[in-house]
C-alpha cells in the first residue's frame, strides 16, 4: 500500500545533523578547560536572557550547507535567547554568528 500526502504536508526543511561524529576533548586537561570556561560563563551571564553560551555545538553559518560548519570548544552569542539547541543554526538566530568562541589547544593538538 502506497500513500501520498500533498506536497503542503512534507516537512521540506532541512536537517543539519546534531553531531560531527569528534570528541570534544582529546585529553581530561583540555575537557577541564573547556568546562571550566563554559560553566563560568554560563554563570556570569546566567541573569542575562539574551546570551546563549554554548560548549561543543554544531554551528551551522549558512542554510542549507552542511559541509560548511564548527564546533567551537565554547561560544557565546550575544542577542540570542537561552535555550537547548541540538545544533546553532545561526538564520534561524536573526543571523547573528557567535562574537566569542575558544578553541582549547593542547601541546599535543596538530593544526586543522
Amino acid at each position: 500500500m502506497t500513500i501520498q500526502l500533498p506536497l503542503s504536508q512534507i516537512n521540506s526543511e532541512i536537517v543539519d545533523p546534531d553531531s560531527d561524529g569528534q570528541p570534544m576533548a582529546d585529553n581530561t586537561i583540555q575537557f577541564r578547560w573547556i568546562t571550566i570556561i563554559h560553566y563560568n560563563l554560563a554563570w556570569l551571564f546566567a541573569d542575562n536572557t539574551d546570551i546563549f553560551v554554548a560548549g561543543d555545538l554544531l554551528w551551522y553559518p549558512v542554510e542549507g550547507n552542511k559541509k560548511l560548519r564548527q564546533a567551537p570548544d565554547v561560544m557565546v552569542v550575544f542577542g540570542v535567547p537561552k535555550g537547548d539547541r541540538g545544533s546553532y543554526q545561526q538564520w534561524k538566530e536573526n543571523n547573528i554568528a557567535p562574537q566569542v568562541v575558544f578553541e582549547i589547544i593542547y601541546p599535543g593538538n596538530t593544526p586543522k
